[in-house]
């Protein structure tokens, strides 16, 4: 059993208990894994992290990091933590090195320490150029390095490729998947588009209505996809295979079932077959992830 980063448990926020932002919900992220956050806009994302963050206080509930109550080690457990919500806090006046050198007294680091975050986010050699003429996914790439100064094991980003174009997300996606493998770093990241997060995450979690309706790994989504594919079957005499194929209704003069395992498939065959029924097509036809994410937050 992998070990918890983060576990909520009934965790609940609102502005009373009859007008509930985030229901109850038991969140586990497990440790080294990069946790896709997914909901729609308005669904509780935010509100969640700012909870763990410890910017919200909580209903009810309770909330666990790195296996240690956030109520009774606070300051401890959010100085292993790095975090993006919202929009980038920045100083627009200043350079990027200038702006990660406000937070050296804060975060006890060196210059060194500075540069080695500029290189790591590219933005090394930036030089002299304020903040205020950066790009959005300069910007973003900015708040993340200031995030990443005192090496924190939990990186959380809410939206972090929001307003990005689509260079500005495959190159936060190389930089998300390369301090999780180079550096070990946890990260949570938050997202409203599946398709924006499904190159990078190893677990997901799908809230909808501050209502949790999915937590699992990738593979499992990817099982629950496979499970939710039909097979359609073109053939002679389809009106005598009809009654062969499990589970199938006529579309037309294609044959459509539910999910059959590969060993029931290919006994369905055999039998069509040994039937003297001919067979011109057999295939699967798979909902895609995001048909399936529309699915849970219906």
């Amino acid at each position: 059993m992998m070990k918890q980063c983060i576990t909520t448990k009934n965790l609940s926020h609102g502005y009373n208990s009859k007008e509930l932002v985030v229901q109850g919900v038991d969140l586990a992220v497990p440790e080294g894994a990069i946790y896709g956050f997914l909901g729609p806009n308005g669904a509780g994302k935010t509100t969640t992290l700012k909870l763990i963050l410890g910017l919200l206080k909580p209903l009810s509930g309770e909330i666990e990091v790195f296996g240690k109550q956030l109520d009774n080690k606070r300051t401890e457990i959010l100085s292993r933590i790095g975090s993006l919500i919202e929009s980038p806090s920045i100083y627009a006046h200043l350079s990027a090195s200038e702006n990660l050198k406000v937070w050296k007294p804060l975060f006890g680091c060196t210059d060194q320490r500075v540069g080695e975050v500029l290189e790591l986010v590219g933005l090394s050699q930036t030089g002299k150029k304020k903040a205020g003429h950066f790009s959005l996914g300069m910007k973003q790439r900015l708040a993340i390095a200031a995030a990443l100064l005192h090496r924190p094991e939990l990186l959380i980003l809410d939206e972090p490729t929001n307003g990005l174009d689509p260079q500005g997300i495959i190159e936060m996606r190389a930089l998300l998947r390369k301090l999780n493998e180079e550096s070990g770093v946890t990260i949570i990241v938050s997202s409203h588009l599946l398709g924006e997060v499904e190159k990078l995450v190893t677990h997901v979690g799908i809230i909808h209505q501050g209502q949790m309706k999915f937590q699992g790994s990738w593979n499992e989504l990817r099982q629950l996809q496979r499970e939710q594919q039909a097979i359609m079957w073109r053939c002679s005499r389809p009106g005598e295979a009809l009654n062969i194929i499990p589970n199938a209704a006529m579309q037309g003069e294609i044959i459509v079932s539910g999910f059959l395992h590969d060993a029931e498939a290919a006994a369905v065959n055999k039998q069509l077959i040994q039937s003297g029924i001919e067979l011109y097509e057999v295939k699967h036809q798979s909902p895609d992830l995001e048909t399936i994410f529309l699915q849970m937050i219906k």
